[in-house]
């Protein structure tokens, strides 16, 4: 055995009283400890208060506190003093608001989604895409008929070109809507702004869109290429790059197709005469083309010119907007009516577009002088003189040289 091991064991024998105790003066005196054994408990005490107090809740046992099982149900109690909530709302009917800003939707259910959501989300976009006709007022230089040239012409262009109707209304709200944002633009960067303005559209709307170089040829070298690139970089940041309204073929597409709706599965499919909706798109082409026409909402235009066609339930079924919703519109587009309805009106047939598809896409007629003869027309007519509107439909006067 060492000598290591055999001090160890020789010291692990010794008696515990013969060990040796620390000296006295390392340990803390008596009433030191007693006094910080105290304040510990007083400190453990507080915590253990708070704790209890941050747990009380208002409950009762509903069986006895021994349960086999540990088990402790409980039933919350009501804080007194609280006054029982009222349930029963009937004889408040009279103060229930009602919104009478929001049209019911005329919708049909959707089996891909909540028709009412659907409605109210169109109608926000259709607030929030605002146009004004007095742009006009911001451009010294301007007229309003240089508008419904460049418009007339892009009508043109897009029956060349084969593009659908929804890509000139688009073009026409992003001009008119980039107008709004400018101020003193001359009337030599009309043409620039609207054929950008049919780019942007179609490269948004068309499957196969015309290349920039058409777009350029057809502005006979007015505009070059990197001109329609700087400016519709322009246009974008001006219209902070919204660029999806409601227009007005999109609002006429939604009424016939929910004023002829009958299979329900198939809501996305148009469902309606082709020619009844030439027919009213060839006045809408008409109308937009006056300045006037931007005094009214998109779906109101769309409206109205149901309304001539049809009549005043159709539209309110169609659209959900009453009489004194659209008269006003109705009326404006009187002289109008009239002019389109001596033009007749066709399906064109157009190469490499089908057959169900025909009246999607844009033609073009000789728009300017039937704007020519409204306006002649509303000049020598005195107000107050406009043709009467039944719920049945539009009654107009005959022309003079009608009577007998």
């Amino acid at each position: 055995m060492s000598r290591r091991s055999s001090r160890l064991q020789a010291k692990q024998q010794q008696p515990l009283s013969c060990q040796e105790e620390p000296p006295q003066e390392l340990q803390a005196p008596e009433h030191l400890q007693t006094r910080k054994r105290r304040t510990a408990e007083e400190v453990k005490k507080k915590e253990d208060g708070k704790i209890a107090k941050k747990h009380q809740y208002e409950i009762k046992s509903c069986w006895p506190p021994t349960i086999t099982g540990g088990i402790s149900p409980c039933i919350i109690i009501e804080t007194p003093h609280k006054e029982p909530v009222t349930t029963d709302f009937s004889r408040f009917k009279k103060y229930r608001f009602r919104n009478l800003f929001i049209n019911p939707s005329p919708l049909p259910e959707l089996n891909w989604g909540n028709s009412k959501d659907v409605w109210l989300n169109i109608l926000k976009k259709e607030n929030r895409y605002a146009h004004c006709k007095h742009f006009t007022s911001l451009h010294s230089s301007l007229q309003p008929h240089m508008r419904s040239i460049l418009l007339d012409w892009l009508l043109e262009v897009c029956e060349v070109y084969a593009l659908h109707r929804e890509t000139f209304y688009l073009a026409q709200d992003f001009f008119d809507r980039f107008m709004l944002t400018q101020k003193n633009i001359n009337k030599s960067m009309l043409q620039l702004i609207g054929i950008t303005s049919l780019f942007i559209a179609s490269k948004l709307e068309e499957i196969y869109a015309p290349k920039i170089q058409e777009f350029a040829y057809v502005t006979d070298g007015a505009c070059s290429e990197d001109d329609i690139v700087r400016m519709e970089l322009i246009m974008l940041k001006a219209l902070k790059w919204e660029l999806c309204p409601v227009t007005i073929v999109s609002w006429l597409n939604l009424y016939l197709q929910v004023d002829a709706l009958k299979d329900v599965p198939k809501v996305l499919l148009p469902q309606y005469s082709q020619e009844k909706f030439i027919q009213i798109a060839q006045l809408l082409d008409l109308c937009i083309l006056d300045v006037n026409s931007l005094d009214f909402q998109y779906r109101t235009l769309a409206a109205a010119a149901l309304c001539h066609y049809t009549s005043i339930d159709v539209v309110k079924k169609a659209s959900g907007l009453d009489w004194d919703s659209i008269s006003e519109c109705v009326e404006w587009m009187v002289p109008f009516v009239n002019v389109a309805r001596k033009v007749p009106v066709k399906l064109k047939n157009f190469k490499k577009v089908a057959a169900e598809d025909r009246h999607n896409i844009q033609t073009h007629t000789n728009y300017l002088d039937m704007l020519e003869e409204v306006n002649s027309g509303v000049v020598s007519a005195a107000p107050g003189q406009l043709s009467p509107v039944s719920t049945a439909g539009i009654i107009t006067p005959p022309k003079s040289t009608e009577k007998k």
